[in-house]
């Protein structure tokens, strides 16, 4: 079932559960409830809908003291269990804009694992979107439905650090794609090569998942499958070259009509990543790489979320822009090279505390006046800064002012006597 983006988002932003579950994703009607008590506190939870026996519950904050904290959150969830095993809770604070879904993992012989991923209505929601595309059912798929499918579909919700495992099994692929590689009769270059072709189609991973490849989020499978109806072992000559270095390393009005045709309507990309590499142009058209190796490749990306970063929230299976240059950081030799990935939060630093004084000094010497100390009858830049402080406060200094506080840490704001435990260390969740 196709689901529709724009209505799942708007349905979150506005808190409109029944909407999305029942309108934009297939379930079903469902009207039971659960009121109990943990550590002496009255708990009620309402069900939303349901689908073959997983039950999707909601627990509404705005009539108690805000979200529960995590070590409740999975208490609570472990009563909810008894009475109904699978499920999937929604804690909701729409006065604060807050939503965290839970989902616990249950495997034969492995402790249980409590996922969760957090949503805030400013964000644009892409993470919990992709995972919500796994719970959306047709009516074609009722009638073998069964509740080990509407489980397995939940395991969309399961959480890892992925950096290290990904990179791990990035290692194999690698090493498999490489030796798919013909024409180039050097092995350190055949792995080099090998390198430079999947950070390109890692990128792409990402740009097409925006919608930004012809409106497909599945481009470069779809363009697969239509090379293969054609003929075998066709795809990375006559589709992939063109793609780079007639596609997205030239402005749309500088293709040619057959291009456009083939390719569809994809950006320009202004950039060495799309650039013959000097690989390419050393051994050129001998290069030869077979079909299969993009099925086995692109089955394993298959297998991750792609999306570029959401702040401050960050707890998916994810595959994002830290992941690259991690694997960029290990499959180089850094001692030769120097190469060491610097994260977006240093650079970032760095670009403002260097390029925006730059700025503002040539700016002063052009305009004086709108530097000069603000008054009532007087503009200035600085009256930006007393207007609106927040907006010029660093991304990581606001991390997690949006998230609920604790019960025990909220009591303590107006009630000095209530903050005894405000010194103790924080559970690591």
């Amino acid at each position: 079932m196709t689901l529709n983006i724009a209505q799942t988002r708007q349905t979150l932003r506005n808190f409109d559960f029944k909407t999305l579950f029942i309108d934009l994703l297939g379930w079903d009607r469902h009207s039971t409830s659960r009121e109990f008590t943990v550590d002496g506190k009255r708990f009620s939870l309402r069900a939303v809908a349901q689908k073959r026996g997983v039950v999707a519950f909601l627990y509404d904050a705005s009539a108690n003291e805000g979200i529960p904290d995590y070590q409740m959150r999975k208490r609570i969830e472990r009563v909810v269990e008894k009475s109904h095993h699978e499920h999937l809770i929604v804690f909701v604070d729409e006065k604060a804009g807050n939503q965290i879904w839970q989902w616990v993992k249950r495997e034969p012989g492995k402790p249980i694992a409590t996922r969760e991923h957090a949503y805030h209505r400013s964000q644009p929601g892409d993470a919990l979107i992709q995972k919500l595309r796994n719970l959306a059912f047709s009516i074609e798929d009722e009638d073998t439905l069964t509740i080990v499918d509407v489980t397995g579909r939940l395991r969309g919700f399961d959480v890892e650090r992925i950096t290290k495992r990904f990179y791990d099994q990035f290692k194999t692929e690698h090493a498999s794609f490489t030796k798919f590689i013909q024409g180039i009769p050097d092995e350190s270059l055949q792995s080099w090569y090998a390198s430079f072709m999947l950070d390109r189609l890692m990128f792409i991973y990402f740009v097409q998942k925006k919608n930004f490849l012809d409106g497909d989020p599945d481009y470069l499978r779809t363009k697969l499958e239509q090379s293969r109806k054609g003929g075998s072992n066709r795809y990375y000559r006559e589709f992939l070259c063109c793609l780079f270095f007639e596609g997205f390393a030239k402005k749309e009005r500088q293709r040619t009509p057959a291009v456009r045709q083939l390719l569809g309507k994809v950006p320009y990309l202004n950039g060495g990543l799309f650039q013959p590499h000097q690989i390419e142009e050393r051994y050129g058209d001998r290069i030869r790489i077979a079909d299969t190796a993009f099925v086995k490749l692109y089955d394993f990306f298959g297998q991750w979320h792609w999306h570029l970063d959401e702040r401050p929230l960050r707890n998916d299976k994810e595959i994002n822009p830290d992941v690259l240059g991690y694997i960029l950081e290990k499959i180089v030799n850094q001692k030769q090279m120097g190469a060491y990935y610097t994260k977006e939060d240093i650079t970032e630093y760095i670009g403002k505390n260097t390029i925006i004084p730059f700025l503002f000094d040539a700016a002063e010497k052009k305009c004086p006046n709108a530097f000069a100390e603000a008054s009532q009858s007087t503009a200035s830049i600085w009256s930006l800064l007393w207007d609106n402080p927040d907006r010029y406060i660093y991304e990581a200094v606001k991390k997690g002012v949006r998230q609920p506080l604790p019960n025990n840490i909220a009591a303590g704001i107006t009630e000095v006597p209530n903050r005894g435990d405000w010194n103790n260390r924080a559970a690591e969740e």
